[in-house]
């Protein structure tokens, strides 16, 4: 057998340059908060002396739910690509061969990634204001895909994103400096 190895050759593509720091303890709050919920359902069951099994899997399930919904997307990027996995799978995106990058309506802001394979990845800006290396990543190469004319839809939500981050960017220095 072949020994794996971790550390990526100088020119692999499949090797991560950046990946969400934050992801370890956003995991681990969605464990706490649906232990939580099942905690405080089924005390508050138990107390009332109404606890029934079906009842205990009903709150077991609900819990389950909660994790569902709260569980984060793993999202790290190398050269030339970012690879979004969550629990019901993996989505990879070429980000040096985007052509549209938007942000999607609804509850939970989500910026959405389309390249000209058409493989579609969405990701919580979030992830990028909290980790600066996977935004230059991404960064550098939605520029390349500018520059090679692929990229018709999504320069102002990149400006966008961009002004967040340098704005985040500078309140964080300012705290750190104590100047806020």
């Amino acid at each position: 057998m072949g020994r794996r190895t971790t550390r990526a050759a100088p020119g692999d593509r499949a090797a991560p340059l950046a990946h969400d720091t934050t992801w370890a303890g956003e995991a681990r709050s969605a464990v706490g908060y649906a232990a939580l919920l099942c905690a405080l359902l089924l005390t508050v069951d138990a107390l009332a002396d109404t606890l029934t099994d079906l009842r205990a899997a009903l709150w077991l399930s609900l819990g389950a739910l909660l994790l569902l919904v709260l569980w984060p997307a793993r999202v790290s990027a190398g050269r030339g690509r970012l690879v979004s996995r969550t629990l019901f799978g993996e989505r990879t995106v070429r980000t040096d061969r985007l052509v549209s990058v938007r942000w999607s309506n609804g509850v939970a802001q989500r910026l959405v990634l389309r390249d000209a394979d058409g493989n579609r990845a969405e990701l919580d800006p979030k992830v990028l204001i909290a980790n600066p290396p996977l935004w230059h990543v991404l960064d550098a190469d939605a520029r390349t895909s500018v520059e090679g004319g692929l990229l018709r839809c999504g320069e102002t939500a990149l400006r966008q994103m961009a002004s967040r981050i340098d704005k985040e960017t500078a309140r964080t220095v300012f705290k750190v400096s104590g100047i806020e």
